[in-house]
């Protein structure tokens, strides 16, 4: 049986996906963030008697499976096909597999990503040599979106003012930047900050001012700032030479993430 999950299920939702916090970080941040009953965000459980076995999390068009053995597939796959609005899956590789035959949208892109984790800093710049990275405020979460649609590794991924200004007021999510000659040059940033962990995305940096350390600094301030606070850091990565600047900072490769987006 599938349903809807509600704050009532809170306990044994959370004793499933915690046995391993790193894979789903995304869903327990968002569950801690956002809770059960959000017009943005749902949670679907698949039960055998009382048993919870598996979890579907839809965050806003995104939509995130997790079971630790065999599940519903077919079943989780029709809650998808039901959002019309639905424009991404994502997850470990081995569930989205299962999944991806029986979506029935047109496939935009997938990406197969390295899943990294950081539990100790490698420091790489003196702490004086990041004086000029920045803390984004919601002033520059327009020109920070402005400088990532120019990525061509980010087309069709939906970043919108909204969902910036809704990990920046709910702490779930914070982003360092650096300028050059007053453009924002370079940045990165977190999501599904929470109790445990954070996940590291949208790292980045303008064509033109590339090979000058700027997104190692955003890095690196960004990342000592999370470990101070006692979480552990997880990223994806399937860019050879950014995954040798992550391992130099400290991370390590620990399994495979897929995401699938789709035409809307």
């Amino acid at each position: 049986m599938i349903r809807l999950l509600t704050t009532a299920d809170h306990d044994i939702c959370m004793a499933l996906v915690q046995q391993q916090p790193a894979e789903n970080l995304f869903i327990i941040g968002d569950i801690e963030a956002f809770g059960y009953d959000q017009p943005f965000q749902k949670i679907w459980g698949q039960f055998e008697g009382e048993e919870l076995i598996a979890v579907l999390l839809k965050y806003e068009s995104n939509y995130i499976p997790y079971a630790q053995g065999a599940f519903d597939v077919q079943g989780f796959a029709a809650i998808i096909n039901s959002d019309d609005e639905m424009t991404e899956l994502s997850g470990l590789k081995h569930l989205t597999d299962l999944l991806e035959p029986y979506i029935h949208k047109e496939l935009f892109k997938k990406q197969e990503l390295y899943y990294a984790k950081c539990t100790e800093l490698q420091k790489i710049y003196e702490e004086q040599e990041l004086q000029h990275v920045e803390l984004l405020t919601r002033d520059e979460i327009e020109e920070n979106i402005a400088l990532l649609s120019t990525i061509p590794e980010f087309e069709g991924t939906p970043i919108t003012v909204e969902g910036k200004l809704r990990v920046l007021e709910s702490k779930t999510g914070r982003t360092y930047f650096m300028r050059e000659d007053g453009v924002m040059v370079s940045t990165a940033s977190t999501t599904a900050e929470n109790s445990l962990s954070a996940m590291v995305v949208a790292v980045a940096t303008l064509e033109n001012y590339k090979k000058k350390g700027y997104a190692t600094k955003c890095m690196q301030k960004l990342c000592s700032e999370l470990l101070d606070e006692g979480k552990s850091l997880c990223l994806f990565y399937d860019n050879p030479a950014a995954g040798a600047i992550y391992k130099r900072l400290g991370f390590e490769d620990i399994g495979f993430w897929n995401m699938l987006r789709y035409k809307n």
